[in-house]
């Protein structure tokens, strides 16, 4: 920073350069010249000068200020989407941690965060949308967006579905290895941070629109089911839907005579598959920045988005094999079943994030509210052939649909002023998972006829499942810097959390059935399926009828309330930085399930528990870059709000 010279009254005005040479611009003629010099810390300097021929040198010399000047503070929001940033996080977090920021996803192609997070060291990717963090399975995992605990997308295990959040949305991630007593101490693999983006510095707006294409899915045959392609927006469009109609027709057949038409309650019936044309994959973001400073110096800011793709996925052929124990007389592998499997999906996913920002006048305090919805639907149609475990030549089909939600809001205030900082959040979650009308059937050759076929009805089923989870939490993190700007600065931290979880599950099931005495069905219906099942004429109790297969033992709810407090201190001395706390955890779970299959029978199951959970975190900064980490901590995997007994969903 230089010198400040300009022109008296009102003239031109520039700054020296770092050895104090300066080049003014004078009007032509002009021979005097008077110049006035500022600069911070020195007395304000009036000359009047002869105008220099070209080989003067002029020097002015400038008297430093008697008074002491004040502390000057600016004041600014740190940037943390940026590779630097993400590096320098790292660099000096108390704990053991990795990340990814923004920057570093607009250089890929990723386009969730099942994508994005697969690139930090140590984690793996399971069915596309689980995390694994150090060989540990999701359910050891702990996720929290914007501060905020997040639901459960799986119906028998904690599991965050990461593939719903787009990678437009994400500012940074980082995932915590060691514990630290302001996280939950329910979490062994990591904690994984997700923060959605912030209003920038500047007002943006963007539109994108792409297609895409691969020789694998566009440029083949793609078969797929009835409802494929016309859950354009990710939700399910009601064809497959299980009305009220079909209670009423059993409690008018009575509980021991179950048998119910498929036609009863308006049940889809349509199990054909069809090939579908060539169409690339679409994809759409746009969102718009906006912010605005008031007179009296306070600001206002908004940023939206808006994102939407829809893509097909072909997996064909696909080895599907279950291995017995090695034959080791004929050296060959035996196998328990052994299919060749091909499928097509189609996935269609919305997006919505709005964020709002208020900064008080003087920049002493941040006000966010945070809101981010996502929808994700997916229709599959699987063909599976070859040997089952009975070793019979099989042939199997399933019909697939999910639907699932995500919606997340927070309200949030960072307050800081001198050594104190206070920042708190409250926040509400919910998710669901909707899967209607999962259809499947078994054709095999037990009757030895040479012909693949029907063995017995029940190889004919339907399931209907519904998840949906509520979350509700509130956080209060206060810290304090004693003897802030000395050599030393220890730092207390302190704070508390709350948090109420809720989950329902519910589930249907039939399984088909004929009536082999008044068999109102053709000759050769057991070589028509799954034809046969879309024609109304053979759809009632002479022909092929549903069964209520319904296990009650699968439903359940669950309340879960955890409240916690914790306090912590850092330590630095010179290049070591010694991070130690204790937190304390009431935990109080309630799991409500019925206790028969067949008619309601609830029963309620606490699991209650009060632990501490001390934390020691050791940093040594060594040269050239480098750093020595070592941790130590106890933690807990807490039972998960689940049935006793499942049936699988899974195909």
């Amino acid at each position: 920073m230089g010198v400040t010279v300009k022109t008296m009254p009102q003239g031109p005005a520039v700054q020296t350069d770092e050895l104090g040479v300066f080049v003014l611009p004078l009007e032509r003629g002009a021979k005097r010249v008077k110049l006035q010099f500022t600069y911070l810390g020195y007395k304000r300097l009036e000359q009047t000068a002869e105008r220099p021929d070209v080989d003067t040198l002029t020097v002015f010399r400038l008297e430093p200020l008697e008074t002491t000047l004040g502390t000057a503070t600016v004041k600014a929001q740190a940037q943390r989407n940026t590779e630097v940033a993400m590096v320098n996080i790292e660099r000096h977090s108390l704990v053991v941690q990795s990340g990814v920021s923004a920057a570093q996803i607009a250089k890929t192609q990723d386009k969730d965060a099942s994508e994005i997070i697969r690139r930090v060291p140590g984690i793996s990717i399971i069915d596309k949308k689980f995390v694994m963090v150090r060989g540990l399975s999701q359910r050891y995992n702990n996720v929290w967006i914007n501060g905020s605990a997040v639901p459960s997308s799986e119906a028998d295990q904690r599991a965050f579905s990461f593939d719903v959040i787009p990678s437009s949305q994400v500012d940074n991630l980082q995932i915590v290895k060691s514990p630290a007593p302001e996280y939950p101490a329910d979490f062994s693999g990591g904690f994984i941070k997700i923060e959605t983006k912030e209003v920038p510095n500047r007002n943006t707006a963007s539109l994108s629109i792409g297609a895409s294409v691969n020789d694998r899915t566009h440029f083949r045959d793609f078969f797929s089911t009835m409802s494929s392609g016309t859950d354009f927006l990710g939700f399910d469009n009601g064809l497959r839907g299980l009305s009220s109609g079909i209670d009423t027709k059993l409690e008018q057949l009575g509980v021991a005579d179950d048998a119910v038409s498929p036609l009863s309650g308006g049940l889809c019936n349509d199990w054909r598959v069809r090939k579908r044309g060539f169409r690339p994959d679409l994809n759409f973001s746009a969102d718009i920045n906006r912010s605005r400073e008031t007179d009296k110096g306070a600001l206002w800011a908004v940023l939206a988005s808006l994102n939407y793709s829809n893509t097909r996925t072909t997996y064909a052929p696909m080895e599907n094999a279950l291995f017995g124990a090695y034959d080791l007389t004929h050296d060959c592998s035996v196998f328990m079943h052994r299919y060749t499997d091909r499928q097509y999906s189609e996935d269609a996913r919305l997006g919505a994030m709005l964020n709002l920002t208020f900064v008080p006048a003087g920049k002493k305090g941040r006000y966010e509210w945070k809101n981010i919805f996502n929808q994700l639907g997916k229709s599959r149609y699987t063909d599976r052939t070859g040997i089952d475990a009975q070793s019979n030549a099989a042939r199997e089909a399933e019909y697939y649909y999910s639907s699932r939600t995500v919606y997340n809001t927070q309200l949030t205030s960072k307050l800081a002023e001198g050594a104190h900082s206070l920042d708190w959040s409250v926040g509400y979650a919910f998710a669901n998972r909707n899967m209607p009308d999962r259809r499947r059937y078994v054709l095999n050759d037990q009757y030895e006829t040479g012909n693949i076929e029907l063995y017995t009805a029940n190889d004919i089923n339907r399931e209907f499942t519904f998840l949906k989870e509520h979350i509700g939490s509130a956080a209060l993190n206060y810290r304090f810097k004693f003897c802030e700007g000395k050599k030393i600065e220890p730092e207390l931290r302190v704070g508390s959390y709350g948090e109420y979880r809720s989950r329902d599950y519910r589930t249907r099931s039939f399984i088909y059935g004929f009536n082999p005495v008044a068999n109102n069905l053709p000759s050769d219906f057991r070589n028509s399926i799954p034809w046969l099942l879309g024609e109304e004429e053979y759809l009632d109790e002479q022909g092929f009828y549903m069964l209520d297969d319904t296990k009650l033992r699968n439903d359940y709810q669950g309340r879960r309330l955890n409240a916690a407090g914790y306090a912590g201190l850092s330590l630095p001395i010179g290049t070591v930085n010694i991070y130690a706390g204790v937190r304390f955890e009431h935990d109080r779970m309630e799991l409500i399930s019925n206790t028969r299959d067949y008619e309601k029978s609830p029963m309620s199951k606490f699991f209650e528990d009060n632990d501490f959970f001390p934390s020691f975190n050791f940093t040594w900064r060594l040269p050239k870059e480098q750093q020595l980490r070592a941790s130590y901590g106890r933690t807990i995997n807490r039972p998960e709000l689940r049935p006793p007994r499942l049936r699988s969903g899974q195909y």
